[in-house]
């Protein structure tokens, strides 16, 4: 940042050391600054909006007015660093560190096994670190709530909650405990061998050290000095293109906003700061009235109580609990509606960053507060140099009416909150329910009546999120005053609501149908509460609603999740030495807590490094008829931009295009690149690039459109048994149908990075890359710079997430980056951002599942013929592998004597799809399982009657050949059933469901046949390196990435079993092509067996070698062996090797050996939905998971847990949404939602079941990816509660429901009066926003 002579010194702390800036910039946020200036890498960057909280760190002001102190955490990527003025900043770096001492909140993350990745880590500790900073002693409320803000995409949150609830005073064991019975042991027979003993402690309390509040850093003395200063002064900052003013009373703040009436007041920058990034918003002056203390104040009067617009949401909050605790309930209505919606508001960071004020004045159309603060007459204090004036918070307000708005010189001063009166009735709703979640329409609602009576003497009803503004419909209103509050008000209030509120069919957002559904939904909601306020106000005169109604009128409740994880013990007579079999911490674990472990981007600065900023296709299928960059190249610290001309070897590598050259085949696909001396540079250069685009047809965006076109990436795959033709005339009943299921973003922590590196001769290139696959990132980059492979050397120490994501991706881009360090010879830093690294990467594919089932009336499935077709993208990618793995993997669990099924991939114009947790069987078993719940449906059994009826039951051959026994299977299956005890919950269900009709509790159970390793041998094959040095310390190398899963951890546990050591002598450093040539991808859940065998073989060579000098001296030490080794000339260094496990498929026969082994599982979920609005709350799951004999349970219950939480999400609710051009419309975590804290299950029961498997090493099972399937539990869970709901509306029992089954979807199944209200559109009369890719 260049000094500027206007510019004032900003003064603020971090991790209690003096800040002095000289030259402060407005435009740079205090991520950046940590980051790139003090080089504190702990905070990462997630998704640069404030959505993830992976930046998360705690801010802590002195406030000179109450003598306090205030910690709160904030998102770094928001918090401009000129606003830190007199604050101190504290990072993970400062909460404690492995070079000092960690601190308790860091032990108990990792030491619970918070931890997988680690990516999120830091930000996790932070936030719990300041809730404990506030409160020592938390309670599980306040733990879950301080984690709303922060997403983790790799433990399913359960440790992380749990780590933080060791914190907590609440009692932390399983609830059944009380009673010396476990939850878990029933009194039915158990399946379990009886001298198996099961163990449900993955970690040990008493090595936790104590929380000492006493021992935290103090708050920064002079910053008091500074905050007291009676002589402070304007502030002003000068940056490169903008000017920050800081006010020193409140007159300056006036006079200010008087000479610069277009400047932005920025206090939390959560709106101003997300439209300059996103929007494109440039502002030259900023006003920060921060800490001005006329703007923080609570002032109560008789009839109400006026808040300063200063305060942050989360202050707000805190003085709306103590108005509602000192005040009747009668008064309060409005206060507790605004407390209502702050609980889910956001995430803390963000409620404790927004203002009220801000949030007010934005008017934004999604805002929560604003429609129940004008359905409770708030009034807005303004406040100019010319004096002050009031206007009303009211529909003319929010509609941005310019007679009802601020003049461009006022400031909002405070808000007027009126307390209501005894006949006044104000209420909240919003969808979705869940934190951390913009709204899809919400609403504020009010009405006044005739006092003793139940006449309509004022009513308000605003809405959000159904139109460019908040609306209010003033003449359904108006129409309806002087009505009695009865149902023929409410019908005719549905019909004016719709007359009134039109939302058009191509509105943007989408979801059209649904959302005219919640206006009278919520507006039904609103009725209820208020006929049952008014029966408990004169039971004798008004009467109360129905009590299958009173379900309706209350939200899901946030529950703390609590359940028990059981594992095998570890039998008494193994070594204690020995690991094998106990729940060891991740290896970095403690390092991810502290923010310490280093990724790609962590990296320190080189010399004279670039940075790279993309330009992509704004077309999906087009011929590029010019690119013009004079623009840019003008623009300051621009060195080159990069093309397609500039690629010395080979552009189109296996077929993926590194540069768009001539022609572009998908929105996103990058065109050319910007190298510039920062990344703010290279960014705002790319954007003036210019294309030229002619359209070419056809442009090919969903399946649908790909079957017209008869376009394909592949030839078909298939396999048959038995004879489906003939056995369809010998069945009792045939059903036909098809489902949808759509695709998934991986949605990694770390997006995509790369640093790549030129050397100054032989035309090498070093790569720093976040991968699954170095090997082939090293042959893009060679094959990109024509040169052989050995020039280029490619490092992995450890990504921030993966999940398939990893696997070919980043060999593109590493290319993409690679041909910019060769050209401008410099190294070249490329780390995409989030909304780039989703519209580029892409992720699961789409499916579109057609199947024809032949059935006897007794459940038995005959026949069966599937047609599965996945949109593949624009090229080949790894559609071929997941069309294999689809077709094979299509049976799941069931023989079906006459079967067929074919799978295409389908060529589109969409960025290429690709490997993604599961390898396509997460899609596939959403059809096996819809026809199976058809059948069962059509002949009025549960599904899972069918479901046992057709399982395989004994030694079996699948329906490509391969033999296997489905024992486990059996017996996941009979222990889920049991021990979830779901026939006894089913009942309890049903009485439920009898009793409410507006929430439906539903159960499912899924049995899983799963598969690992890949079709071809030479896939599953593995190198390792194993040195050992004259002190005795093993350093262990292969060929596997550490994404996570603790590969890394299980490697060391094999060492110090096969070489007799403790794990601490052995250390793994990072996964490099240098050290292990051509190794295969870490995919496919076999990362552990494969590179577990090749360390076990080093390991005994190493043995093997050191015998002689063992059986000479027994009695010595590991040290002693080794310096006598190496004195006798024994090699301490070897490669060990695996062949790979013998798979092959024959397609042309349709038959094969492709897998190793299967992993067998079951799992049961319940859930209970909101018929109204398609909400659901997931209340218990219960998985059980063969592993056969887990290396470390830690490490497997986490991947199964982990697992689960992604699949749930893609069942549910991730989806994706694209335009009908091909454009990625869900580009960050806040329109693409990915489980938070708040939805997994209430009890959460994981149980690894034990079975033999003699292949794999120490007889374990890989487990990285089985868990995804068992999520589909809880969307035919919500299947189920659905079909209770037409059941009981008399609707017809066979439906489809495509995944994922989101809110809109479940609600729109749930047909009622109110769906059949809504006015609907002939879809050949518009074009959607959006549209399904499947």
């Amino acid at each position: 940042m260049m000094s500027s002579p206007n510019s004032d010194e900003l003064i603020f702390f971090v991790n209690g050391k003096k800040v002095t800036e000289k030259s402060a910039d407005p435009e740079v946020n205090l991520l950046f600054y940590l980051r790139r200036v003090l080089h504190l890498t702990g905070t990462k960057y997630g998704c640069g909006g404030g959505g993830c909280g992976a930046c998360t760190v705690m801010v802590s002001r002195y406030d000179p007015k109450n003598k306090k102190i205030r910690h709160y955490p904030v998102t770094a990527c928001l918090v401009p660093i000129c606003s830190l003025h007199g604050a101190a900043v504290t990072t993970a770096e400062g909460v404690g560190s492995i070079k000092t001492r960690i601190h308790p909140v860091q032990e108990r993350l990792a030491k619970c096994h918070g931890t997988q990745c680690g990516f999120c880590s830091p930000g996790m500790v932070m936030s719990i670190y300041t809730l404990l900073r506030n409160y020592p002693e938390p309670t599980s409320e306040q733990i879950t709530d301080a984690l709303g803000g922060n997403l983790c995409r790799c433990t399913g949150y359960r440790p992380i909650v749990e780590s933080g609830k060791t914190f907590s005073v609440e009692s932390t064991v399983c609830g059944m405990k009380g009673s010396g019975k476990c939850c878990m042991d029933q009194e039915e027979k158990s399946f379990a061998n009886k001298q198996e003993k099961m163990c449900t402690k993955l970690y040990n309390e008493d090595e936790f050290q104590p929380l000492d509040p006493s021992q935290e850093p103090i708050f920064p003395p002079e910053l008091i000095r500074m905050a007291e200063d009676p002589h402070k002064k304007r502030l002003t900052f000068q940056g490169e293109r903008t000017t920050w003013i800081t006010p020193v009373t409140f007159n300056d703040l006036l006079e200010l906003k008087a000479n610069y009436p277009k400047a932005p007041l920025v206090m939390g920058n959560t709106t101003v700061g997300r439209d300059i990034k996103f929007g494109n918003v440039f502002h030259p002056v900023f006003v920060s009235p921060l800490g001005l203390p006329e703007l923080y104040f609570v002032d109560s009067i008789d009839n109400g109580v006026t808040i300063g617009a200063g305060y942050s949401l989360a202050q707000l909050s805190d003085a709306l609990h103590f108005i509602v605790s000192e005040q009747p309930n009668a008064k309060t209505q409005t206060h507790r509606a605004l407390l209502k919606h702050l609980k889910t508001l956001a995430g803390a960071q963000i409620r404790n960053m927004a203002t009220l004020g801000g949030h007010v004045v934005s008017r934004l159309n999604y805002s929560d507060l604003n429609p129940i603060l004008a359905a409770g007459d708030a009034i807005i204090n303004l406040i100019s140099k010319e004096g002050e004036r009031q206007i009303p918070l009211d529909g003319h307000f929010l509609e941005r009416s310019p007679e009802a708005s601020l003049k461009s010189e006022e400031i909002m001063l405070s808000v007027y909150i009126p307390y209501s009166t005894q006949w006044h009735f104000i209420s909240g709703q919003r969808m979705p329910q869940s934190q951390n979640a913009f709204a899809s329409i919400n609403a504020g609602m009010s009405v006044r009546f005739e006092d003793g009576t139940d006449t309509i003497k004022d009513l308000k009803i605003f809405y959000g999120s159904v139109g460019p503004t908040v609306i209010s419909a003033n003449e359904t209103c108006k129409r309806l005053i002087g009505r009695q509050w009865d149902d023929q008000m409410l019908s005719d209030a549905c019909h004016l609501v719709l007359d009134e509120i039109h939302i058009p069919p191509d509105a943007e957002g989408g979801m059209v149908e649904y959302k005219r559904t919640l206006l009278i939904s919520l507006l039904f909601k609103f009725y209820l509460k208020v006929r049952r306020g008014l029966h408990k106000m004169d039971p004798q005169k008004f009467p109360d609603i129905s009590e299958k109604f009173v379900s309706a009128l209350e939200n899901f409740p946030i529950e703390t999740p609590q359940g028990v994880q059981m594992f095998q013990c570890v039998d008494p007579h193994q070594p204690p030495q020995d690991p094998i079999g106990h729940p060891i911490m991740h290896q970095s674990a403690i390092k991810h807590a502290t923010g310490e472990a280093v990724y790609v981007d962590d990296m320190p600065p080189i010399a004279q490094e670039l940075f790279l900023a993309v330009v992509t296709s704004t077309r999906a299928h087009a011929k590029i008829t010019s690119i013009d960059v004079s623009e840019a190249l003008a623009l300051p610290g621009v060195v080159d931009v990069i093309t397609a001309d500039d690629v010395p070897g080979d552009n189109n590598y296996h077929g993926e295009v590194l540069y768009a050259q001539n022609e572009v085949i998908c929105v996103g696909q990058i065109i050319c690149a910007v190298a510039a001396d920062t990344y703010a540079h290279a960014k705002n250069a790319a954007k003036t690039v210019k294309i030229a685009y002619e359209d070419i047809e056809p442009k090919i965006i969903t399946i649908e459109e790909a079957l017209e076109h008869n376009s394909f990436l592949f030839t078909d795959k298939q396999i048959e048994q038995g004879n489906v033709e003939q056995a369809f005339k010998y069945v009792d009943q045939i059903i036909e149908g098809e489902v949808h299921v759509e695709g998934q973003e991986h949605f990694y922590m770390e997006t995509q990075s790369i640093l790549a590196i030129p050397k100054e001769e032989d035309k090498e290139m070093v790569l720093h890359v976040g991968t699954q696959h170095p090997t082939n990132v090293q042959e893009f980059v060679a094959a990109a710079l024509n040169v052989p492979s050995n020039r280029i050397a490619c490092h992995m120490k450890r990504t921030g997430g993966a999940f398939g994501g990893k696997a070919t991706k980043p060999s593109l881009l590493g290319a993409v980056g690679a041909v910019a360090a060769h050209k401008t010879g410099r190294p070249i830093r490329f780390v995409l951002e989030r909304g780039d690294d989703m519209l580029i990467t892409a992720g699961r594919h789409p499916l579109l599942g057609k199947y024809k089932i032949g059935f006897m009336n007794n459940g038995v499935i005959k026949a069966a013929d599937l047609e599965l077709y996945i949109n593949g993208g624009c090229t080949p990618d790894e559609s071929e592998t997941v069309i294999d793995f689809i077709v094979l993997r299509s049976e799941n669990a069931y023989h079906i004597p006459n079967y067929r099924c074919r799978g295409s991939a389908c060529r589109t114009n969409l960025p290429s799809n690709t490997a993604f947790r599961g390898f396509g069987f997460p899609q596939v078993s959403v059809v096996v399982e819809t026809y199976i719940t058809a059948v069962a449906s059509q002949l009025d059994l549960l599904p899972e009657e069918v479901k046992e009826i057709n399982m395989y039951k004994r030694i079996s051959r699948t329906a490509y050949k391969e033999i296997f026994n489905p024992e486990p299977l059996r017996r996941c299956w009979k222990e889920c059933l049991e021990k979830s005890s779901f026939y006894a919950r089913k009942r309890d269900a049903e009485e439920f469901n009898k009793n409410n009709y507006w929430k439906k509790r539903g159960l499912a159970v899924v049995p899983m046949k799963f598969t690992v390793a890949m079709l071809k041998t030479y896939y599953n094959q593995a190198a390792a390196l194993v040195h050992i040095y004259t002190d005795g310390s093993v350093l262990l190398t292969h060929g596997g990435c550490e994404i996570g899963q603790g590969l890394y951890t299980k490697m060391a546990q094999v060492a110090s079993r096969e070489l007799n050591i403790p794990m601490s002598y052995i250390h793994l450093s990072e996964t490099s092509t240098v050290t292990v040539p051509n190794a295969t991808f870490t995919a496919a859940s076999m990362g552990a067996d494969i590179f577990g065998r090749a360390v076990q073989n080093a390991c005994q060579i190493l043995r093997d070698r050191l015998q002689p000098v063992i059986r000479k001296n027994p009695k010595g030490t590991w040290e002693d062996w080794i310096t006598t080794a190496y004195e006798e000339s024994i090699n301490l260094s070897t490669t060990g090797y695996f062949k790979g496990y013998q798979t092959y498929m024959d397609w042309e026969k349709e038959e094969g050996n492709p897998y190793p082994y299967f992993v067998y599982g079951a799992s049961c979920s319940e859930v209970e939905v909101d018929c109204l609005t398609g909400a659901h709350k997931l209340l218990r799951t219960d998985i059980f998971m063969d592993a056969a004999f887990s290396i470390n349970p830690a490490l497997d219950i986490g991947q199964v847990e982990g697992a689960f939480t992604q699949g749930m999400g893609f069942y549910t609710t991730e989806e994706l949404k694209y335009s009908p051009e091909g454009v990625l419309y869900s580009r960050s975590p806040d329109d693409y939602k990915i489980p938070t804290v708040t939805q997994i299950p209430e009890e959460f029961y994981v149980t690894l079941v034990r079975s033999r498997n003699p292949i794999a090493i120490y007889s374990s099972k890989g487990l990285g990816e089985a868990g995804m399937f068992m999520g589909s539990s809880v969307f035919f869970a919500i299947r189920d509660a659905v079909t209770a709901a037409r059941r009981e509306r008399g609707l017809a029992k066979s439906f489809t429901l495509n995944s994922p089954a989101t809110a809109e979807s479940i609600r729109m199944a749930c047909g009622d009066q109110f769906t059949d209200m809504i006015p609907r559109d002939d879809p050949s009369t518009f074009t959607p926003w959006s549209i399904r890719v499947s």
